[in-house]
Protein backbone atom coordinates (compact mmCIF):
# COMPACT_ATOMS: atom_id res chain seq x y z
CA UNK A 1 0.00 0.00 0.00
CA UNK A 2 1.40 3.44 -0.91
CA UNK A 3 2.25 5.98 1.74
CA UNK A 4 -0.85 7.76 2.98
CA UNK A 5 -0.99 11.24 1.54
CA UNK A 6 -2.17 14.30 3.40
CA UNK A 7 -2.39 18.00 2.50
CA UNK A 8 -1.77 20.37 5.38
CA UNK A 9 -4.50 22.99 5.40
CA UNK A 10 -5.27 25.78 7.82
CA UNK A 11 -7.68 28.72 7.75
CA UNK A 12 -6.31 31.69 5.82
CA UNK A 13 -8.54 34.77 5.98
CA UNK A 14 -8.90 36.91 2.85
CA UNK A 15 -7.04 40.19 2.51
CA UNK A 16 -10.14 41.93 1.15
CA UNK A 17 -13.78 41.45 2.07
CA UNK A 18 -15.20 39.01 -0.50
CA UNK A 19 -18.44 39.79 -2.29
CA UNK A 20 -21.45 38.00 -0.84
CA UNK A 21 -24.44 36.70 -2.74
CA UNK A 22 -26.97 38.69 -0.79
CA UNK A 23 -26.91 41.50 1.71
CA UNK A 24 -28.80 42.33 4.86
CA UNK A 25 -30.84 45.53 4.72
CA UNK A 26 -31.23 46.96 8.20
CA UNK A 27 -33.94 49.62 8.57
CA UNK A 28 -32.96 51.08 11.93
CA UNK A 29 -35.77 53.63 11.97
CA UNK A 30 -38.55 52.18 14.07
CA UNK A 31 -36.26 49.91 16.09
CA UNK A 32 -37.55 49.66 19.66
CA UNK A 33 -34.43 47.82 20.89
CA UNK A 34 -36.58 44.98 22.12
CA UNK A 35 -35.14 42.07 24.04
CA UNK A 36 -34.00 39.62 22.82
CA UNK A 37 -32.78 41.32 19.64
CA UNK A 38 -32.98 39.20 16.48
CA UNK A 39 -29.40 40.19 15.68
CA UNK A 40 -28.19 38.63 18.93
CA UNK A 41 -29.85 35.37 17.94
CA UNK A 42 -27.56 34.92 14.93
CA UNK A 43 -25.77 31.60 15.46
CA UNK A 44 -22.92 32.75 13.21
CA UNK A 45 -22.42 36.05 15.10
CA UNK A 46 -22.24 37.95 11.80
CA UNK A 47 -23.60 41.14 13.35
CA UNK A 48 -20.82 41.14 15.97
CA UNK A 49 -18.17 40.57 13.28
CA UNK A 50 -19.67 43.13 10.91
CA UNK A 51 -17.36 45.77 9.46
CA UNK A 52 -17.11 47.95 6.38
CA UNK A 53 -14.20 47.55 3.96
CA UNK A 54 -13.61 51.00 2.50
CA UNK A 55 -11.06 49.69 -0.04
CA UNK A 56 -13.66 47.58 -1.84
CA UNK A 57 -16.79 49.41 -0.58
CA UNK A 58 -18.13 46.11 0.78
CA UNK A 59 -20.09 45.28 3.93
CA UNK A 60 -18.57 42.16 5.49
CA UNK A 61 -21.99 40.87 6.51
CA UNK A 62 -22.78 40.16 2.86
CA UNK A 63 -20.03 37.52 2.86
CA UNK A 64 -20.37 36.28 6.44
CA UNK A 65 -24.14 35.75 6.30
CA UNK A 66 -25.12 32.11 5.71
CA UNK A 67 -28.63 33.01 4.50
CA UNK A 68 -30.48 31.11 7.22
CA UNK A 69 -33.02 34.00 7.43
CA UNK A 70 -33.33 33.57 11.20
CA UNK A 71 -32.85 37.27 11.90
CA UNK A 72 -35.34 38.22 9.19
CA UNK A 73 -37.98 35.92 10.64
CA UNK A 74 -37.40 36.82 14.29
CA UNK A 75 -37.35 40.63 14.02
CA UNK A 76 -40.68 41.61 15.58
CA UNK A 77 -40.79 44.90 13.69
CA UNK A 78 -39.82 43.38 10.34
CA UNK A 79 -36.89 45.77 9.99
CA UNK A 80 -34.45 43.21 8.58
CA UNK A 81 -34.62 41.88 5.06
CA UNK A 82 -32.37 40.27 2.45
CA UNK A 83 -31.56 41.42 -1.08
CA UNK A 84 -29.37 40.14 -3.91
CA UNK A 85 -25.99 41.85 -4.17
CA UNK A 86 -25.68 43.29 -7.72
CA UNK A 87 -21.86 43.34 -7.49
CA UNK A 88 -21.91 39.60 -6.79
CA UNK A 89 -23.95 38.92 -9.92
CA UNK A 90 -21.44 40.85 -12.03
CA UNK A 91 -18.58 38.52 -11.15
CA UNK A 92 -17.20 36.07 -13.70
CA UNK A 93 -19.13 35.03 -16.79
CA UNK A 94 -21.52 32.36 -18.04
CA UNK A 95 -18.98 29.59 -17.33
CA UNK A 96 -17.05 30.88 -14.34
CA UNK A 97 -20.23 31.76 -12.48
CA UNK A 98 -20.42 33.77 -9.25
CA UNK A 99 -21.38 30.54 -7.43
CA UNK A 100 -18.22 28.78 -8.62
CA UNK A 101 -16.04 31.75 -7.69
CA UNK A 102 -17.63 32.07 -4.24
CA UNK A 103 -17.36 28.33 -3.55
CA UNK A 104 -13.67 28.30 -4.46
CA UNK A 105 -13.09 31.35 -2.25
CA UNK A 106 -14.56 29.48 0.71
CA UNK A 107 -12.46 26.40 0.04
CA UNK A 108 -9.27 28.46 -0.33
CA UNK A 109 -10.04 30.18 2.97
CA UNK A 110 -10.98 27.10 5.02
CA UNK A 111 -9.52 24.08 3.21
CA UNK A 112 -12.80 22.27 3.78
CA UNK A 113 -15.60 21.00 1.57
CA UNK A 114 -18.43 23.56 1.48
CA UNK A 115 -21.60 22.11 2.98
CA UNK A 116 -25.06 23.51 2.34
CA UNK A 117 -27.81 22.56 4.74
CA UNK A 118 -30.33 23.45 2.06
CA UNK A 119 -28.98 20.74 -0.23
CA UNK A 120 -27.72 20.95 -3.79
CA UNK A 121 -29.02 24.01 -5.58
CA UNK A 122 -27.25 23.71 -8.90
CA UNK A 123 -28.38 22.38 -12.29
CA UNK A 124 -29.01 18.69 -12.86
CA UNK A 125 -28.21 18.99 -16.55
CA UNK A 126 -26.85 21.59 -18.88
CA UNK A 127 -23.87 22.38 -21.10
CA UNK A 128 -20.35 21.21 -20.41
CA UNK A 129 -19.70 19.08 -17.35
CA UNK A 130 -23.25 19.69 -16.06
CA UNK A 131 -24.50 17.26 -18.70
CA UNK A 132 -22.46 14.43 -17.18
CA UNK A 133 -23.69 12.40 -14.18
CA UNK A 134 -21.62 10.00 -12.08
CA UNK A 135 -22.70 6.73 -10.49
CA UNK A 136 -22.76 7.02 -6.69
CA UNK A 137 -24.43 3.67 -5.97
CA UNK A 138 -21.78 2.59 -3.42
CA UNK A 139 -22.53 5.55 -1.15
CA UNK A 140 -24.64 3.20 0.98
CA UNK A 141 -21.46 1.55 2.31
CA UNK A 142 -20.19 3.70 5.20
CA UNK A 143 -16.77 1.99 5.25
CA UNK A 144 -16.13 3.48 1.83
CA UNK A 145 -16.82 7.01 2.93
CA UNK A 146 -14.05 8.87 1.14
CA UNK A 147 -12.77 10.95 4.05
CA UNK A 148 -13.82 9.16 7.22
CA UNK A 149 -14.03 5.55 6.03
CA UNK A 150 -11.73 2.71 7.06
CA UNK A 151 -10.77 1.76 3.50
CA UNK A 152 -7.73 3.60 2.15
CA UNK A 153 -8.29 5.38 -1.17
CA UNK A 154 -5.23 6.13 -3.28
CA UNK A 155 -5.28 9.28 -5.46
CA UNK A 156 -1.86 8.77 -7.08
CA UNK A 157 -1.37 8.86 -10.86
CA UNK A 158 1.58 8.08 -13.14
CA UNK A 159 3.14 10.58 -15.54
CA UNK A 160 5.27 9.13 -18.34
CA UNK A 161 5.37 6.27 -20.81
CA UNK A 162 4.99 2.63 -19.84
CA UNK A 163 6.37 -0.28 -21.91
CA UNK A 164 3.80 -2.60 -23.44
CA UNK A 165 5.78 -5.62 -22.19
CA UNK A 166 8.80 -6.53 -20.05
CA UNK A 167 11.67 -8.76 -21.17
CA UNK A 168 13.79 -10.95 -18.89
CA UNK A 169 16.92 -13.01 -19.58
CA UNK A 170 17.39 -16.67 -18.78
CA UNK A 171 18.44 -15.78 -15.24
CA UNK A 172 15.22 -13.90 -14.62
CA UNK A 173 16.85 -10.48 -14.65
CA UNK A 174 14.98 -7.59 -16.22
CA UNK A 175 16.63 -6.53 -19.48
CA UNK A 176 14.01 -4.08 -20.72
CA UNK A 177 14.97 -0.41 -20.54
CA UNK A 178 12.40 1.35 -18.40
CA UNK A 179 11.53 4.90 -19.44
CA UNK A 180 11.38 7.62 -16.75
CA UNK A 181 8.12 7.64 -14.81
CA UNK A 182 6.81 10.04 -12.17
CA UNK A 183 4.16 9.23 -9.58
CA UNK A 184 2.11 12.21 -8.42
CA UNK A 185 0.08 11.86 -5.21
CA UNK A 186 -2.86 13.77 -6.72
CA UNK A 187 -4.24 13.83 -10.29
CA UNK A 188 -3.94 17.61 -10.39
CA UNK A 189 -1.07 19.60 -11.86
CA UNK A 190 -0.77 23.37 -11.57
CA UNK A 191 -0.13 25.99 -14.23
CA UNK A 192 0.10 29.74 -14.48
CA UNK A 193 -3.13 31.32 -15.79
CA UNK A 194 -3.27 32.82 -19.27
CA UNK A 195 -4.56 36.14 -17.89
CA UNK A 196 -4.39 38.17 -14.71
CA UNK A 197 -1.81 40.20 -12.82
CA UNK A 198 0.55 37.20 -12.55
CA UNK A 199 3.56 38.82 -10.92
CA UNK A 200 6.77 37.22 -9.70
CA UNK A 201 5.16 36.86 -6.26
CA UNK A 202 2.18 35.00 -7.74
CA UNK A 203 4.46 32.68 -9.69
CA UNK A 204 6.46 31.95 -6.56
CA UNK A 205 3.29 31.23 -4.57
CA UNK A 206 2.12 28.71 -7.17
CA UNK A 207 5.57 27.09 -7.40
CA UNK A 208 5.75 26.77 -3.61
CA UNK A 209 2.31 25.15 -3.62
CA UNK A 210 3.41 22.59 -6.22
CA UNK A 211 6.43 21.69 -4.11
CA UNK A 212 4.38 21.27 -0.93
CA UNK A 213 1.70 19.29 -2.77
CA UNK A 214 4.44 17.17 -4.43
CA UNK A 215 2.87 17.72 -7.82
CA UNK A 216 4.08 19.51 -10.98
CA UNK A 217 3.66 23.09 -12.13
CA UNK A 218 3.87 24.11 -15.78
CA UNK A 219 5.68 27.42 -16.36
CA UNK A 220 6.40 29.10 -19.69
CA UNK A 221 10.10 29.50 -20.42
CA UNK A 222 9.68 33.27 -20.81
CA UNK A 223 8.10 33.47 -17.33
CA UNK A 224 10.82 31.42 -15.64
CA UNK A 225 12.66 33.44 -12.99
CA UNK A 226 15.61 32.61 -10.77
CA UNK A 227 13.36 32.88 -7.69
CA UNK A 228 11.65 29.68 -8.89
CA UNK A 229 14.90 27.70 -9.13
CA UNK A 230 14.71 26.19 -5.59
CA UNK A 231 11.54 24.37 -6.68
CA UNK A 232 12.78 23.27 -10.10
CA UNK A 233 12.17 19.56 -9.57
CA UNK A 234 8.46 20.38 -9.34
CA UNK A 235 8.48 22.77 -12.30
CA UNK A 236 7.78 21.79 -15.91
CA UNK A 237 9.27 24.43 -18.25
CA UNK A 238 7.07 24.95 -21.30
CA UNK A 239 9.09 25.70 -24.41
CA UNK A 240 8.48 26.18 -28.11
CA UNK A 241 10.90 25.64 -30.96
CA UNK A 242 11.71 29.37 -30.74
CA UNK A 243 12.25 29.60 -26.97
CA UNK A 244 14.06 26.28 -26.46
CA UNK A 245 17.56 27.47 -27.49
CA UNK A 246 17.59 30.13 -24.77
CA UNK A 247 16.42 27.62 -22.15
CA UNK A 248 18.35 24.49 -23.14
CA UNK A 249 21.11 25.11 -20.57
CA UNK A 250 18.57 25.40 -17.73
CA UNK A 251 17.03 21.92 -18.09
CA UNK A 252 19.31 20.32 -15.50
CA UNK A 253 17.41 19.46 -12.34
CA UNK A 254 13.99 19.35 -13.99
CA UNK A 255 12.18 16.03 -14.12
CA UNK A 256 9.88 16.99 -16.99
CA UNK A 257 9.50 19.61 -19.71
CA UNK A 258 6.71 20.49 -22.10
CA UNK A 259 7.05 21.29 -25.80
CA UNK A 260 4.34 23.16 -27.70
CA UNK A 261 3.19 21.15 -30.69
CA UNK A 262 4.23 21.92 -34.26
CA UNK A 263 4.53 19.72 -37.34
CA UNK A 264 8.15 18.77 -36.63
CA UNK A 265 7.71 18.20 -32.92
CA UNK A 266 8.62 14.49 -33.11
CA UNK A 267 12.08 15.30 -34.49
CA UNK A 268 12.56 17.87 -31.73
CA UNK A 269 11.35 15.32 -29.15
CA UNK A 270 13.86 12.72 -30.36
CA UNK A 271 16.68 15.27 -30.21
CA UNK A 272 15.79 16.21 -26.65
CA UNK A 273 15.40 12.58 -25.55
CA UNK A 274 18.86 11.78 -26.89
CA UNK A 275 20.42 14.59 -24.86
CA UNK A 276 18.20 14.21 -21.77
CA UNK A 277 16.96 10.58 -21.60
CA UNK A 278 15.89 10.89 -17.96
CA UNK A 279 13.58 13.86 -18.50
CA UNK A 280 9.91 13.23 -19.32
CA UNK A 281 8.80 15.27 -22.32
CA UNK A 282 5.17 16.32 -22.72
CA UNK A 283 3.71 17.57 -25.99
CA UNK A 284 1.09 20.32 -25.59
CA UNK A 285 -1.57 19.69 -28.24
CA UNK A 286 -4.47 22.11 -28.84
CA UNK A 287 -8.00 20.74 -28.99
CA UNK A 288 -8.85 22.31 -32.34
CA UNK A 289 -10.49 19.49 -34.29
CA UNK A 290 -7.30 17.68 -35.35
CA UNK A 291 -6.39 16.25 -31.96
CA UNK A 292 -7.53 12.65 -32.53
CA UNK A 293 -5.38 11.99 -35.60
CA UNK A 294 -2.38 13.89 -34.23
CA UNK A 295 -2.55 12.19 -30.82
CA UNK A 296 -2.69 8.78 -32.48
CA UNK A 297 0.36 9.60 -34.62
CA UNK A 298 2.30 10.95 -31.64
CA UNK A 299 1.48 7.90 -29.52
CA UNK A 300 2.64 5.56 -32.30
CA UNK A 301 5.96 7.47 -32.43
CA UNK A 302 6.60 6.82 -28.74
CA UNK A 303 5.63 10.15 -27.20
CA UNK A 304 5.41 9.85 -23.40
CA UNK A 305 2.86 12.51 -22.43
CA UNK A 306 0.26 14.42 -24.45
CA UNK A 307 -1.25 17.53 -22.88
CA UNK A 308 -4.63 18.23 -24.48
CA UNK A 309 -5.67 21.82 -23.86
CA UNK A 310 -8.91 23.70 -24.49
CA UNK A 311 -9.60 27.38 -23.81
CA UNK A 312 -10.36 28.84 -20.37
CA UNK A 313 -14.01 27.80 -20.71
CA UNK A 314 -13.20 24.24 -21.77
CA UNK A 315 -14.20 24.89 -25.36
CA UNK A 316 -12.63 23.82 -28.63
CA UNK A 317 -10.08 26.35 -29.85
CA UNK A 318 -10.85 28.53 -32.86
CA UNK A 319 -14.37 27.27 -33.59
CA UNK A 320 -17.62 29.23 -33.80
CA UNK A 321 -19.61 26.22 -32.53
CA UNK A 322 -17.06 24.58 -30.26
CA UNK A 323 -17.20 21.16 -28.70
CA UNK A 324 -16.53 20.80 -24.97
CA UNK A 325 -13.38 19.34 -23.46
CA UNK A 326 -15.08 16.24 -22.06
CA UNK A 327 -16.20 15.15 -25.52
CA UNK A 328 -12.84 15.84 -27.18
CA UNK A 329 -10.75 14.08 -24.51
CA UNK A 330 -13.11 11.13 -24.64
CA UNK A 331 -12.65 10.78 -28.42
CA UNK A 332 -8.85 10.85 -28.10
CA UNK A 333 -8.93 8.28 -25.31
CA UNK A 334 -11.22 5.93 -27.23
CA UNK A 335 -9.11 6.14 -30.42
CA UNK A 336 -5.94 5.28 -28.49
CA UNK A 337 -7.72 2.36 -26.83
CA UNK A 338 -8.84 1.08 -30.24
CA UNK A 339 -5.25 1.25 -31.49
CA UNK A 340 -3.90 -0.52 -28.36
CA UNK A 341 -1.81 2.56 -27.51
CA UNK A 342 -3.64 4.05 -24.55
CA UNK A 343 -1.85 2.23 -21.72
CA UNK A 344 1.55 3.23 -23.03
CA UNK A 345 1.31 6.99 -22.55
CA UNK A 346 -0.15 9.66 -20.29
CA UNK A 347 -2.97 12.00 -21.27
CA UNK A 348 -3.28 15.31 -19.44
CA UNK A 349 -6.25 17.65 -19.96
CA UNK A 350 -6.61 21.37 -19.23
CA UNK A 351 -9.11 24.14 -19.83
CA UNK A 352 -12.31 24.84 -17.94
CA UNK A 353 -11.41 22.84 -14.81
CA UNK A 354 -13.29 25.02 -12.35
CA UNK A 355 -14.50 22.66 -9.61
CA UNK A 356 -13.46 19.42 -7.91
CA UNK A 357 -16.14 17.47 -9.77
CA UNK A 358 -14.58 18.58 -13.07
CA UNK A 359 -11.38 16.76 -12.08
CA UNK A 360 -13.25 13.48 -11.58
CA UNK A 361 -15.29 13.92 -14.76
CA UNK A 362 -12.23 14.78 -16.84
CA UNK A 363 -10.53 11.59 -15.67
CA UNK A 364 -13.65 9.53 -16.36
CA UNK A 365 -13.54 10.86 -19.93
CA UNK A 366 -10.04 9.44 -20.35
CA UNK A 367 -7.43 11.80 -18.91
CA UNK A 368 -4.86 10.55 -16.40
CA UNK A 369 -4.59 13.96 -14.77
CA UNK A 370 -5.83 17.53 -15.25
CA UNK A 371 -4.19 20.94 -15.03
CA UNK A 372 -5.54 23.66 -12.75
CA UNK A 373 -4.90 27.26 -13.81
CA UNK A 374 -7.65 29.90 -13.58
CA UNK A 375 -8.93 28.41 -10.31
CA UNK A 376 -5.57 29.26 -8.74
CA UNK A 377 -6.20 32.94 -9.35
CA UNK A 378 -9.60 32.59 -7.70
CA UNK A 379 -7.87 31.09 -4.67
CA UNK A 380 -5.92 34.36 -4.51
CA UNK A 381 -9.23 36.30 -4.38
CA UNK A 382 -9.56 36.98 -8.12
CA UNK A 383 -13.08 38.07 -9.12
CA UNK A 384 -12.58 37.45 -12.85
CA UNK A 385 -13.45 41.08 -13.52
CA UNK A 386 -10.85 41.03 -16.35
CA UNK A 387 -9.56 44.48 -15.39
CA UNK A 388 -6.13 43.03 -16.11
CA UNK A 389 -7.03 42.54 -19.79
CA UNK A 390 -8.12 46.19 -19.93
CA UNK A 391 -4.81 47.29 -18.34
CA UNK A 392 -6.60 48.45 -15.21
CA UNK A 393 -5.46 47.86 -11.62
CA UNK A 394 -6.59 44.68 -9.89
CA UNK A 395 -9.29 45.45 -7.28
CA UNK A 396 -7.74 42.93 -4.88
CA UNK A 397 -4.07 43.62 -5.76
CA UNK A 398 -3.26 40.02 -6.69
CA UNK A 399 0.15 41.08 -8.00
CA UNK A 400 1.12 42.09 -4.45
CA UNK A 401 0.20 38.86 -2.65
CA UNK A 402 2.60 37.54 -0.05
CA UNK A 403 3.89 34.21 -1.47
CA UNK A 404 3.42 32.17 1.74
CA UNK A 405 -0.14 33.48 2.14
CA UNK A 406 -0.92 32.68 -1.48
CA UNK A 407 0.68 29.25 -1.29
CA UNK A 408 -1.43 28.26 1.70
CA UNK A 409 -4.62 29.46 0.01
CA UNK A 410 -3.83 27.28 -3.01
CA UNK A 411 -3.04 24.31 -0.76
CA UNK A 412 -6.35 24.80 1.03
CA UNK A 413 -8.19 24.75 -2.32
CA UNK A 414 -6.40 21.58 -3.42
CA UNK A 415 -7.10 19.94 -0.06
CA UNK A 416 -10.81 20.62 -0.39
CA UNK A 417 -10.80 19.39 -3.99
CA UNK A 418 -8.93 16.21 -3.09
CA UNK A 419 -11.36 15.48 -0.26
CA UNK A 420 -14.21 15.80 -2.72
CA UNK A 421 -12.41 13.37 -5.03
CA UNK A 422 -12.18 10.94 -2.13
CA UNK A 423 -15.91 11.33 -1.59
CA UNK A 424 -16.60 10.61 -5.27
CA UNK A 425 -14.30 7.57 -5.35
CA UNK A 426 -15.76 6.25 -2.12
CA UNK A 427 -19.33 6.67 -3.35
CA UNK A 428 -18.36 4.80 -6.53
CA UNK A 429 -16.70 1.98 -4.60
CA UNK A 430 -13.33 2.75 -6.22
CA UNK A 431 -10.19 2.73 -4.08
CA UNK A 432 -7.65 3.60 -6.76
CA UNK A 433 -7.62 6.81 -8.83
CA UNK A 434 -6.02 5.03 -11.80
CA UNK A 435 -9.13 2.86 -12.07
CA UNK A 436 -11.30 5.92 -12.64
CA UNK A 437 -9.62 6.72 -15.95
CA UNK A 438 -11.98 6.12 -18.87
CA UNK A 439 -14.60 4.51 -16.59
CA UNK A 440 -17.52 5.84 -18.64
CA UNK A 441 -19.61 2.88 -17.57
CA UNK A 442 -19.86 4.58 -14.17
CA UNK A 443 -21.30 7.74 -15.67
CA UNK A 444 -24.16 8.95 -17.84
CA UNK A 445 -24.08 11.63 -20.52
CA UNK A 446 -27.28 13.63 -20.85
CA UNK A 447 -26.89 14.25 -24.60
CA UNK A 448 -26.54 10.53 -25.29
CA UNK A 449 -29.48 9.61 -23.08
CA UNK A 450 -31.63 12.26 -24.72
CA UNK A 451 -30.70 11.03 -28.20
CA UNK A 452 -31.37 7.38 -27.29
CA UNK A 453 -34.76 8.10 -25.74
CA UNK A 454 -36.13 10.88 -27.94
CA UNK A 455 -34.00 10.62 -31.07
CA UNK A 456 -36.44 8.42 -32.94
CA UNK A 457 -39.31 10.78 -32.13
CA UNK A 458 -37.73 14.15 -32.82
CA UNK A 459 -35.00 13.08 -35.24
CA UNK A 460 -32.35 15.68 -35.99
CA UNK A 461 -33.76 18.18 -33.50
CA UNK A 462 -32.14 16.20 -30.68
Amino acid sequence: MPKKYHIDFKPVPPRFTPLGKSGVIDFREGCTRCHPCAKKACVYNVYDKRCFDSSTMADSIDYLCKNCFRCVQQCKKGLLTKSVNPEYEKMGDEYWTPEIISTNWTQAETGKIPVSGAGYGGPFSGPGFDGMWTDMSEIVRPTRDGIHGREYINTSVDIGRKPDRLQFNDSGDLVSELPPLLELPIPMMLSYPSFGHVSEKVRLAIAMSAAKLETLCIVRAEDYHESLAPHKQYLVPQVSRETLPSFIDKLSGHRAIEVIYDRDVVALWKELKQKHPDIIISIKLPLDGNEVQIAEALAAQGIEVIHLHADDHGNEIGKSSPRFIKDMVRKVHVRLVEQSLRDQLTLIASGGIAMAEHVAKGIICGADAVVIDSALLIALECRLCKNCEKHRPCPVAIDHVEPHWGSQRIMNLMSAWRNQLLEVLGAMGIREMRRLRGEVGRSMFFEELEADIFGRIFGERI
